[in-house]
């Protein structure tokens, strides 16, 4: 066999172990159930509108309100939200956050395309929302703190806006004061500041609560395994992902009827919810203790994140407020990592700057799901990110970083090309070397090394190039899958979101018919392949050309074939991916031509290309038996 070709075989045989042995030795840690003898209470009828916690670990043990839940239809006041980027409202009934859009974000490329809803009222499809509220300590009663159903007025402020903040307000029935402060910024981060007064006589223990609520498994949920989506939880330090899945999967709560799984944070965390590319996420104040907690309520079919921070004791004649924040909106990179406020090195190598003046949010960039692979997918991200920005199109952009990243490897691939070369040139030497050991494998194998040992080759090193680029590809699709900078991202002509597979197809011409290609994924897509698959395949067999095909029949047929297989087998991948596979051929080839003609070798391409299409299987079989004789 040529030794090329065994390298090859030998190197996507030794890629797909080494990735096997990382998930074995690696795998995703189990969602670990922690009981702090806390409940979260539930307080929602049939339509299951909210959730009130009980109060925090160092509160007295109440019941929360039970109220009756009512969904907030059109009749319900509210209060507009305008800004830059978002736009919604905010319902009276209970202070909720249910309507929110996406002021940049359309659900199509299509120009008549609506904008995208993030959250969504209770009674309508998709329900999704942010509430808060109080739960009832020693000395409070449960009509005396605002539940689900609260009706708020506006004490405050007409349309939520950067700079204008609204203030909603409630009295309970034994006189206590609630206001609820709700800001905005310019991106996606309100501000949440609820504030109690205390007139009475008495000292009330309450504790301040968020919570995001989902009704249902989102019906844009992916659940594709290389996407993170469902509960995300930051607990000192420590990531947490349960998925849709493995929330209805947790350990029963008896208390409360639901599945549920508690953190107890020391310090610094948040919670929240991800989907591919929209995020809602509550931030207690940072360097503060508080209690997370993911649920999902079965009988209802909700889905549930809660931040219950300490209990606050609020003396007569006394007031107390807390700030906490909430993120809604895109999983934008920098608008993220300015929130975070610590850039990471490569950030300040190019000039981005620590804020002393903004709260800082502990590891908020890794809300995005980088993967295992992080080392790698975080740095191919911010090489991309700055290409486009620097080149303003996102499929040149993805051509640039495939130079780079070529160049980088360059050494490795001179050596195995080098390598390659020298093999070549021992081929008659190995064929002699054959002949005198016959059938004895050992003295071959001995033979063989000692003319590599004298000849200085190496016949492993062209595995190398290849083992490194499996873990960049799989780095590089899970950058082009998951970060938001993809999506909708236009190339040219037809290719107008390299998020999606190609839209061209030998059905409508490769775009030059007015009507769409086949179904992604369809029969019919795998017939009417698209032209960017066709050039990953014809540059896949251009590169299998630079060397004769292998002696024997079944390792030719199989090289044959495997260049077609993988244009059908990625055809259906994002394209912004196959972008980069025939970037990563094309400069592949290049280098390799090149750098075996430097060494005395020169690849007869078209002689090859010939002799693969004059010489039928047959020819080949005989090929094979009488290069065994030789």
């Amino acid at each position: 066999m040529d030794n090329q070709n065994k390298n090859l075989i030998i190197a996507t045989a030794l890629s797909f172990l080494v990735i096997l042995v990382w998930f074995l030795l690696f795998p995703p840690p189990e969602p670990e159930i922690t009981d702090e003898g806390t409940t979260v209470s539930d307080t929602q009828s049939a339509d299951g509108t909210a959730v009130t916690p009980s109060a925090a670990p160092d509160a007295a043990t109440t019941d929360s309100n039970e109220t009756e839940p009512q969904s907030a239809g059109a009749d319900v006041p509210r209060v507009e939200i305008d800004t830059p980027r978002l736009a919604g409202s905010i319902s009276l009934l209970g202070g909720r956050i249910d309507d929110l859009q996406l002021k940049d974000y359309t659900e199509t490329i299509e120009d008549d395309s609506e904008i995208v809803h993030l959250f969504n009222p209770v009674g309508g499809q998709d329900a999704y929302y942010a509430l808060y509220g109080w739960a009832p300590g020693q000395g409070v009663a449960p009509e005396d703190v605002p539940g689900p159903n609260t009706e708020w007025t506006v004490a405050d402020g007409g349309t939520l806006a950067p700079g204008a903040p609204v203030t909603l307000r409630w009295e309970s029935p034994n006189g206590l004061i609630f206001d609820r402060t709700i800001a905005v910024d310019d991106n996606y981060m309100f501000t949440v500041t609820q504030r109690i007064e205390n007139p009475t006589e008495a000292t009330a223990a309450l504790a301040p609560y968020g919570i995001l609520a989902r009704h249902g498994e989102p019906v844009n949920a992916k659940n594709f395994f290389i996407l993170h989506e469902g509960a995300i939880v930051m607990s000192d330090g420590e990531l947490t992902e349960t998925s849709w899945d493995n929330l209805t999967e947790l350990d029963q709560n008896a208390a409360e009827g639901a599945r549920a799984e508690v953190f107890q944070v020391a310090e610094d965390g948040w919670i929240g919810f991800t989907d591919h590319y929209w995020m809602s996420t509550m931030i207690p104040p940072q360097g503060q203790g508080f209690k997370a907690v993911a649920k999902y309520d079965e009988r209802r079919d909700i889905y549930q994140t809660e931040q219950v921070l300490p209990t606050m004791s609020v003396a007569a004649g006394q007031s107390a407020e807390v700030t906490t924040r909430l993120f809604a909106g895109a999983k934008e990179w920098e608008a993220i990592r300015d929130y975070q406020n610590q850039p990471g090195w490569i950030s300040r190598m190019i000039g981005v700057e620590r804020d002393p003046n903004a709260p800082e949010i502990d590891r908020f960039v890794d809300s995005i799901d980088w993967g295992w692979f992080f080392f790698l997918t975080k740095p191919i991200f911010v090489g991309l990110h700055e290409l486009n920005k620097l080149i303003g199109n996102m499929g040149w952009s993805i051509i640039g970083l495939t130079l780079i990243i070529k160049a980088i490897l360059f050494p490795l691939a001179y050596k195995s090309y080098v390598s390659m070369a020298k093999m070549k040139e021992l081929q008659p030497e190995m064929e002699k070397i054959k002949e005198r050991a016959g059938d004895d494998r050992q003295k071959l194998q001995q033979e063989m090394m000692e003319l590599y040992k004298k000849e200085k080759v190496n016949p492993a090193s062209g595995c190398l190039p290849i083992l490194l680029q499996i873990p960049i590809f799989f780095s590089l699709y899970k950058v082009i899958f998951v970060t938001l900078e993809l999506r909708h991202a236009p190339f040219f002509g037809p290719f107008q979101d390299l998020s999606a597979p190609d839209p061209t197809s030998f059905f409508n011409l490769f775009g030059l018919l007015p009507w769409a290609a086949p179904e992604p994924g369809s029969i019919v897509a795998l017939i009417f392949i698209g032209i960017l698959p066709l050039l990953l395949g014809i540059s896949m067999w251009l590169q299998q050309k630079l060397n004769p095909a292998p002696p024997d029949p079944t390792q030719a047929m199989i090289f044959a074939w495997m260049p077609w297989v993988f244009m059908f087998m990625l055809g259906g991948f994002a394209s912004g991916l196959v972008v980069y596979w025939i970037a990563n051929n094309t400069i592949t080839f290049i280098q390799q031509y090149s750098i075996m003609r430097s060494q005395g070798y020169k690849p007869d391409v078209f002689g090859n290309i010939k002799s693969s299409f004059s010489r039928g299987p047959r020819e080949a079989k005989d090929a094979g038996t009488k290069s065994g004789r030789k």
